[in-house]
């Protein structure tokens, strides 16, 4: 009946003479249907699946692209599918945008878990108000990083296909993504080589400069437009010893030298000491005004130093693969039992001789190594009460969340001058308390953190501490004082690893929010922010040389960053889901260990590349010790048991000590090159 009125319209417009009316009703006719509703031809125009169409139609488009561009332009598809579902939801769209979210969320489950765990529970528009996870997406544009011919590559697709989802795709991206494009004659990574790298890889990993607004690799700098030179230069050398502590630890030097002559064609103490005061002062090291200051030297210090030469002398010195075959690393494995599942942290002293544990029963327990009885604390006497084989530390109010042995070496005098003293350790109760393992008790209680205390560690020198907690703060404190002396706040999430740089001048921490931020102590500036990791950060330790970190998460990859530049060096994998607790360097900065929750310790060449595809792969994830078999396949038995997920081990792994189902809380390198490990025994 609508179709008989207009066409008597056009008649009489026609007949009248109105060419003009006519044609403009005709062109109006063209877009109705028989009972005048609009016939949609745009994507845009169909509501709330026009971003599962525009989806669909980018993803298809990108895997059939050229191999040398598709590991670039799938960096765009997270970005897309966040904006999109979070549109979806401010929209008023909520059964288009759960269906959006459950037909896409598995293609990003490996790299953006946590993500997506997140993301699950905005389903209505007040959600995106409220969400965390919202507002750090919508408070800031996503950064991407493609080469110039890839850009094009994109920018002529999205015109060529308008109609077909091109808009919502173009509107997106201007809205909420900022793409840098680079040349590929400008930075190595997008050169030929390197792209035809990146498409062979199995996995895809977020770059080091995504998704942080104008970030730029390595920078502490979050401006928009920030060229490279917002780096700033870093001091990274040690520090040497003043002129009147030299001489002093040289005296004693050339003194043990004449007492016990070097063996024929070993260097003497005193040549070992001039040649590492000659390699420091070669390097560029910070001046004294930009170290936080230090107590005057005692000898208690001087007697630490002699102790470090001595054993850096006669330490096993490891050297880079030869002929294939990587170096040898000795593990000592130590193992709690009959623990309960209560124990939360490890620790082993510098001195070798103690090893304590954090439990979640609110005590710390303390152990000497080689199992001989620990002296009591003094009676009224003034003698010590009768040795026993552990110590229990009470006091705290909640879940001890770490411990850590105050800097300490070997002693081969009686007395016992360089070794352990003092235990920290942090908890749920907000604080961190100083323990004397003289008296056995605790001398001082720290507050200041507005939540739990997750991660507390010594400074290189001792005085100084570093926290990290709930609240989002890192605190530098002085043993000294019962006040912070310093304030970290930059991170999104909580602070749940802090560490030292060896040369005191830098602090660095891991958070949730999956960055790696380094800090200036004297100021409080961060200098560097490293982004890459796709999970929780669960670990963190540098180089003894000061220029290389090593940063690992909760799904099993450890990560190293140069720090000079800022740059990432290279990923490494090999273990299971769960999370790498703890994380050593040699002597030498050229080997890493590993342990963490699959029960496993593993040693890893810093200085050999790996490849794209790794070299083997190993069985289920989930078992604590499990049986390493890299060649064999996992097999479901008959019993229906479900296939574990493989895992691929980079070929950069030297070798994978596996327990018996005992998770590694701590992994410790000594200064002479061995390995402890320490676990607590899960039946």
């Amino acid at each position: 009946m609508l179709a008989d009125r207009r066409r008597k319209v056009l008649e009489y417009l026609s007949k009248k003479g109105y060419n003009r009316t006519e044609a403009m009703l005709r062109m109006e006719s063209a877009n109705q249907d028989v009972d005048g509703r609009p016939i949609q031809t745009r994507v845009e125009d169909s509501g709330g699946v026009k971003y599962g169409k525009a989806f669909d139609l980018f993803r298809n488009w990108i895997e059939e692209n050229l191999e040398i561009y598709k590991a670039d332009l799938r960096r765009l598809l997270w970005p897309v599918f966040v904006y999109s579902f979070l549109d979806l939801v401010s929209q008023w769209f909520p059964r288009e945008s759960k269906n959006f979210f459950n037909n896409y969320r598995e293609i990003f489950e490996n790299e953006h878990e946590h993500d997506l765990r997140a993301l699950q529970a905005v389903a209505l528009p007040e959600h995106v108000d409220s969400s965390e996870i919202a507002k750090v997406y919508y408070s800031q544009r996503y950064r991407v990083t493609l080469s110039q011919t890839a850009f094009y590559n994109l920018i002529g697709f999205l015109e060529s296909k308008e109609k077909e989802g091109g808009a919502v795709l173009v509107s997106l991206i201007q809205k909420q993504l900022n793409v840098c494009t680079v040349e590929r004659t400008a930075d190595e990574q997008f050169s030929l080589a390197k792209l035809i790298e990146r498409a062979r890889r199995p996995d895809d990993y977020p770059a080091e400069d995504e998704g942080i607004p104008g970030h730029n690799p390595g920078s502490a700098n979050v401006t928009q437009g920030a060229g490279t030179s917002v780096l700033t230069r870093l001091k990274l050398g040690q520090m040497t010893l003043d002129q009147e502590s030299r001489q002093d630890v040289l005296g004693e030097l050339q003194n043990e030298d004449r007492i016990n002559p070097p063996a024929p064609g070993q260097s003497s103490l005193a040549e070992a000491f001039e040649q590492r005061i000659k390699r420091e002062e070669s390097e560029d090291v910070p001046g004294r005004t930009e170290l936080p200051p230090r107590p005057p030297p005692i000898a208690r210090d001087v007697a630490m130093e002699v102790q470090k030469v001595k054993e850096n002398r006669d330490r096993f010195q490891i050297s880079g693969r030869t002929g294939g075959v990587g170096p040898g690393v000795s593990v000592t494995m130590f193992t709690l039992h009959n623990t309960n599942d209560s124990v939360t942290c490890l620790d082993f002293s510098g001195d070798y001789r103690l090893i304590a544990a954090g439990f979640d029963l609110h005590y710390i327990r303390v152990w000497s190594i080689d199992g001989s009885p620990l002296p009591g604390p003094p009676g009224l006497d003034g003698q010590d009460s009768r040795p026993t084989a552990s110590h229990r530390l009470f006091g705290h109010s909640g879940p001890v969340y770490n411990v850590s042995f105050a800097p300490a070496t070997a002693s081969t005098d009686k007395q016992g001058i360089t070794y352990c003293r003092y235990l920290l350790s942090c908890s749920a109760d907000k604080s961190v308390r100083l323990w004397s393992l003289e008296s056995w008790a605790c001398v001082v209680v720290y507050k200041g953190h507005d939540g739990p205390v997750w991660d507390v560690t010594w400074g290189p020198h001792g005085h100084y501490f570093l926290t990290g907690s709930l609240d989002r703060t890192a605190r530098l404190w002085s043993t000294d004082r019962v006040d912070y002396l310093r304030l970290f706040v930059g991170h999104d999430r909580d602070v749940d690893h802090v560490c030292f740089h060896p040369n005191s001048a830098y602090v660095f921490t891991g958070s949730c929010d999956k960055m790696v931020r380094m800090w200036l102590v004297t100021n409080g500036y961060p200098v560097r922010m490293f982004t890459g990791h796709a999970s929780n950060i669960t670990a963190l330790a540098c180089s003894p040389d000061g220029k290389i970190l090593a940063s690992a998460d909760d799904s099993g990859t450890i990560i190293l960053w140069d720090l000079a530049p800022g740059k990432l060096l290279k990923r490494m994998r090999g273990h299971g889901k769960g999370g790498i607790w703890s994380l050593t360097w040699s002597v030498e900065s050229t080997v890493l260990v590993s342990g963490g929750a699959d029960g496993t310790v593993r040693v890893w060449d810093v200085q050999l590349p790996n490849d794209a595809n790794g070299q083997g792969k190993v069985i289920g994830e989930g078992g604590a010790g499990q049986k390493l078999e890299p060649s064999v396949p996992n097999v479901s038995g008959a019993g229906g048991k479900k296939k574990a997920k493989e895992v691929i081990v980079t070929s950069d792994q030297i070798s994978a000590f596996p327990t018996k189902k005992s998770p590694v809380y701590k992994v410790m390198f000594t200064q002479q090159n061995l390995v402890l490990a320490g676990g607590a025994f899960l039946p």
